[in-house]
């Protein structure tokens, strides 16, 4: 009886022994050190308000809290922080200080492979070469943070909001992005999501390469050069996003196949809302592509891709189609709805009586020889443009829209909430 006493005993004592422990850390030099040191696996540090200068890497399962008003500002060489182990929080810091070197990826946090479930939340990330590296860990949440790069060099040498490479399961959600090269930039990676964040003022929102069976959804870019380019990738959901005044493109595909554009909103883009090149077996879906000088331009042999259900509103060109082959975009029945198309529904059931044809022979013409325009007015092009339309056969192919919507489609454009 008085050995199962010890025994219990004992297993009580140990138990407690391995308890987390929470830890305050004073704003000294030296004290956040000390502190990563002594630190056991669970334990929680509450950084102090103030500056806690240095660089650190992080090497066992913990909570890095800041107080209000904490700071971690590094060196200007590497980064600030580095995490190699799983189950790692960051929240509530501001973090900068890192240095300028693109070759060892000089990040506000780097989460490196063995950093599997990091959790890198509420934080404010300034100033950094790039925001946060996610370089390998499985499953990170990177999400509600304030990422503002720099301005100090040319757009192309800057680094990114957070750089992801090799990476299963990650989760970017609600982060406000602003500056440095590209939003999101993702390589060679897959399973991932891409949510309800906000770009301004970069390259290009979000940047895809190699990146299969992920989703980017109900993101917002606003005057960026490109909103969201999806690259040599395959089985990728975009969907729900929205791209305001993106000076180049709102979403382009190069090299996409088998993936899902629907429910997006693409307004005022300089030159083209959709690019389209060389992309096969995508499906396009209640999207509005609107007030853009071309609103798609599809080229390179882009085949067996679905359009229907869209609204082409406003645009200088609605089409700029490059190819030989007469394409259908209409799908059971529906195709898409054309601002200018004027057309007449006498059944009254929502589709147009005539068919749609955007582009003709004299599209062809400018888009190669810009300088006809000066004749555009002259009665022999007058001429070719009423034989098209009266004797469609004359035609070079292109697209065709057999069953045209008369009323656009209605979505609303994500609603962007400040981050506190």
């Amino acid at each position: 009886m008085f050995l199962r006493f010890l025994l219990i005993l004992f297993l009580l004592i140990g138990a407690s022994a391995t308890q987390a422990a929470e830890y305050i850390v004073k704003a000294k030099n030296g004290e956040l050190a000390k502190a990563l040191q002594i630190a056991k696996p669970g334990d929680i540090l509450r950084l102090a308000s103030g500056i806690h200068s240095g660089s650190f890497e992080i090497e066992i399962p913990l909570t890095l809290i800041g107080e209000k008003g904490a700071k971690i500002v590094g060196t200007d060489i590497g980064s600030p922080i580095i995490v190699t182990a799983p189950n790692v929080t960051i929240k509530g810091l501001e973090i900068s200080g890192s240095g300028s070197s693109h070759e060892t990826i000089d990040s506000g946090v780097r989460l490196l492979e063995g950093a599997t479930n990091a959790i890198v939340e509420n934080n404010k990330i300034i100033g950094n070469l790039v925001g946060v590296d996610i370089h390998g860990p499985k499953n990170a949440l990177v999400k509600n943070n304030i990422i503002i790069g720099r301005l100090d060099n040319r757009m192309n040498d800057r680094g990114n909001g957070i750089y992801i490479w090799n990476t299963d399961g990650a989760r970017v959600i609600g982060n406000d992005i602003r500056y440095g090269r590209d939003g999101i930039f993702v390589t060679t990676s897959k399973n991932n999501q891409y949510s309800n964040n906000r770009f301004r003022d970069l390259r290009f929102g979000v940047h895809y390469m190699y990146a299969h069976n992920s989703e980017v959804s109900g993101n917002i870019s606003m005057n960026n050069h490109l909103g969201y380019a999806i690259m040599f990738s395959k089985k990728v959901i975009i969907k729900n996003n929205y791209s305001f005044n993106d000076r180049d493109y709102g979403i382009m595909l190069n090299y996409t196949n088998s993936s899902i554009v629907e429910q997006n909103i693409i307004q005022q883009s300089a030159e083209k809302c959709v690019f389209i090149y060389n992309s096969h077996k995508n499906n396009f879906s209640e999207n509005i592509f609107e007030k853009c000088d071309v609103g798609t331009h599809f080229t390179a042999g882009s085949e067996r891709n679905t359009i229907s259900n869209n609204s082409f509103s406003f645009n200088r060109t609605q089409v700029k189609y490059v190819g030989s082959k007469w394409v259908d975009w209409s799908e059971s029945g529906r195709g898409n709805f054309w601002s200018d198309h004027a057309g007449f529904d006498l059944n009254s059931d929502g589709i147009a009586d005539n068919i749609y044809r955007p582009n003709d022979v004299m599209d062809r013409i400018l888009w190669t020889q810009p300088a006809a325009k000066s004749l555009m007015g002259s009665p022999a092009v007058q001429l070719i443009k009423w034989s098209q339309s009266a004797f469609p056969a004359l035609l070079p192919g292109g697209v065709i829209d057999k069953f045209p919507l008369m009323q656009p489609i209605k979505l609303t454009p994500p609603v962007w909430k400040e981050i506190q």
